[in-house]
């Protein structure tokens, strides 16, 4: 099962500050730890929401809004993909994070079964072709 931890930002990742010498430290044995035990999949911290956009939706038309947005509490400051064997290892490994403050929030990604009859053959096999793109390109 792969789940995305997604660190949710504050104030200070909101302005651009970037965590000190210690945590980075840190963050990097973590990371290897998750690495080494074969569960990470994808990990990457975000620029702040000032350096970003949203694309709005309502019937066929398209709104940008740039940002800076509302409540940092309400974004996401980074992440990691992991892949184990259910929520409860997820969140064990959510648990480890050298944080000292914040919040991570864990949500399980949707794997194909889980699209039950949506997903035809023909849809199957068009998502394949395109996971084999993406694994080549990596």
């Amino acid at each position: 099962m792969r789940f995305m931890l997604q660190v949710r930002a504050d104030r200070d990742s909101e302005a651009g500050v970037l965590p000190d010498k210690e945590l980075f430290a840190e963050m990097v044995k973590f990371n290897e730890k998750m690495v080494e035990a074969g569960v990470m999949l994808a990990a990457d911290g975000l620029h702040p929401s000032s350096k970003g956009a949203r694309v709005l939706f309502a019937g066929p038309k398209r709104t940008v809004v740039e940002g800076p947005f509302a409540d940092p509490s309400e974004l996401i400051a980074g992440f990691w993909i992991i892949d184990v064997k259910s929520k409860e290892e997820a969140i064990d490994w959510a648990k480890r994070v050298p944080f000292l403050g914040g919040a991570i929030e864990i949500r399980q990604v949707f794997e194909a079964e889980d699209f039950d009859r949506a997903l035809t053959p023909e849809l199957r096999d068009a998502e394949d072709r395109m996971r084999a793109k993406l694994a080549a390109k990596n």
